[in-house]
């Protein structure tokens, strides 16, 4: 998982454990997210000290949510993960290298990006994982109003 992704790819994990009602492990996890199991358990491990899974041992064991999906905000998710501070550094960057133009510049953005950052903290506070798992069922709904199965067209 990419730095910049990790948030997104841990959402979307959490939300297919959701979805599941029961344990995933870490390679059904890694399929769905398209990476590595070991990446999986790495994360997870966070999460878990975070509070937010919960690890079930033995034969249909693995990854469970310990939490109301209703109690969790995408910013106790990217808290938990480390990737909050992931926006670029205030008045930083690689090409200043002593630049007074590059200096001007990113004291001119700086105060923007502190803003925007701002912005985005305070939404991802008000969402929580069951906003995002009503969304995602709403999608559903439609899909399938769209594109009924044909089990469900013979059982009329």
């Amino acid at each position: 998982m990419k730095s910049k992704g990790r948030l997104s790819a841990v959402l979307h994990a959490l939300l297919h454990m959701a979805h599941r009602g029961g344990p995933m492990t870490s390679d059904e996890l890694a399929a769905c997210l398209r990476t590595h199991a070991v990446v999986v358990r790495r994360t997870m491990a966070g999460l878990r000290e975070a509070g937010f899974v919960v690890s079930e041992r033995g034969h249909g064991g693995g990854w469970v949510l310990a939490r109301d999906l209703a109690s969790v905000t995408l910013l106790d998710v990217q808290m938990a993960v480390g990737d909050a501070g992931s926006a670029p550094a205030h008045g930083e960057s690689p090409h200043a290298d002593g630049c007074v133009i590059e200096q001007s510049v990113q004291r001119a953005l700086a105060g923007s990006l502190r803003e925007a950052e701002a912005l985005l903290m305070k939404r991802l506070g008000e969402v929580t994982l069951a906003d995002l798992s009503a969304d995602f069922n709403r999608a559903m709904a439609a899909h399938a109003a769209r594109h009924p199965s044909p089990e469900a067209s013979h059982a009329a």
